[in-house]
């Protein structure tokens, strides 16, 4: 135990050390962390959905009818008619043939790519993609090989050499820590000259990005011919829990007998299941939400570069705003949090060495007075560090 605390030390040193707050309110805008009313500004609540009273009213229901727990893996007795019915409901919503159900986002990444790829073959990813994506290739036995952050041209020289049985590219939609985009119609055309798969995690895109709310792929005009592989998440935009694999019914058959993070685990609850059902149909419903988190992104970026705030190129609601030392980040957000604002201090190895960074979310929830007053505390931040106006 001692090796423990020892490294303990080691990580507290290096400024990387993690203490989790406890939140004591629903999601929103304005929530209580142990005992303080802070402005919420590190939710992937994007939409405000996660305490929407229908969507509650429908978690209710949805235990009162089928019970808490699911009771076992969807193959053995947990698959109810609320997850079959929500799977047929994304899928429609997708347009994709098939949708299938996972307990996590992360058991959905390492499921998919564990069960498409092995040894012999090669997972092409980006190397800022969500740590569950490059855990899958790992755990697939397959070859990593990481391309610089979206360099397709580094991607296509590795592609055209590659000697393998099977090839598969994963990336992120919306990168999670920077905000920015996949170039995924260039990774499509990529694919498909290699005949290798192309797989997109669009968990932070879809219920923000496109028209419908659809995610990057409506945003870019890409379908299930060009991305055969879509993943997303039910806990984001969404506002409940769980995730989903969406596809051709060849690929989620296959994913059914082989994906051993669906096989091996208890199934969602059927509440859940129920909950996100109503989400989905508000996600539709309600497209304000969406205009209202557009005109908050747009607000805060036009604010950020009138006070010199040298924000990362993002159109999402992740608005990173590097500070590169983690010491520093860490007295930013927390001169934020006495200032009354909830900021998360990102640091590696989440982010790559010299990047610690303030990792700013705006939701559909956020009026525009809060977000100028959020301006107001970033520009009482000490200047001197990357982001902030000095060298």
């Amino acid at each position: 135990m001692d090796g423990l605390r020892n490294r303990l030390s080691e990580i507290e040193g290096d400024g990387r050390y993690r203490r989790r707050k406890t939140l004591e309110s629903p999601q929103a805008a304005e929530v209580i962390v142990e005992g303080r009313r802070l402005l919420n500004f590190c939710s992937n609540d994007y939409l405000g959905l996660a305490s929407h009273p229908s969507v509650v009213d429908a978690l209710k229901r949805g235990a009162s009818e089928f019970g808490v727990g699911a009771g076992a893996a969807h193959l053995v007795c947990g698959h109810g008619s609320p997850h079959q019915a929500l799977e047929e409901e994304l899928a429609a919503f997708m347009g994709r043939d098939r949708v299938l159900l996972f307990s996590t986002g992360y058991m959905a990444n390492l499921g998919v790519i564990s069960a498409l790829v092995g040894r012999g073959d090669v997972v092409f990813e980006d190397r800022l993609n969500h740590a569950s994506l490059l855990d899958g290739a790992r755990l697939s036995g397959a070859r990593l090989k990481r391309y610089p952050h979206l360099h397709t041209r580094q991607l296509q020289a590795d592609l055209s050499k590659k000697e393998l049985n099977q090839g598969l590219i994963a990336s992120d939609g919306v990168f999670s820590m920077d905000g920015d985009l996949a170039p995924v119609a260039e990774l499509a055309k990529l694919a498909q000259r290699h005949a290798a798969w192309l797989m997109i995690d669009d968990a932070h895109g879809m219920g923000v990005l496109g028209e419908g709310g659809r995610g990057l792929l409506e945003l870019t005009g890409q379908d299930q011919e060009s991305v055969p592989i879509l993943v997303g998440t039910l806990g984001k935009a969404l506002g409940t829990f769980g995730a989903f694999v969406a596809g051709s019914h060849d690929l989620i058959e296959y994913l059914i007998q082989r994906a051993r993070t669906y096989i091996f685990t208890t199934a969602l609850p059927p509440s859940i299941a129920e909950a996100t059902r109503t989400s989905l149909v508000l996600l539709q419903e309600e497209s304000w939400r969406r205009v209202r988190l557009t005109e908050r992104i747009q607000q805060f970026r036009r604010g950020a570069r009138q006070l010199n705030l040298q924000l990362m190129d993002s159109m999402s609601p992740i608005q990173p705003l590097v500070l590169g030392d983690n010491r520093a980040v860490m007295a930013a957000s927390d001169q934020l949090r006495a200032s009354g604002f909830w900021v998360g201090a990102i640091r590696p190895p989440t982010v790559p060495e010299g990047t610690a960074r303030l990792r700013i979310t705006l939701t559909a929830q956020h009026s525009a007075e809060q977000v100028d007053r959020l301006l107001e505390a970033l520009s009482n931040l000490p200047t001197g560090y990357n982001g902030l106006g000095a060298a």
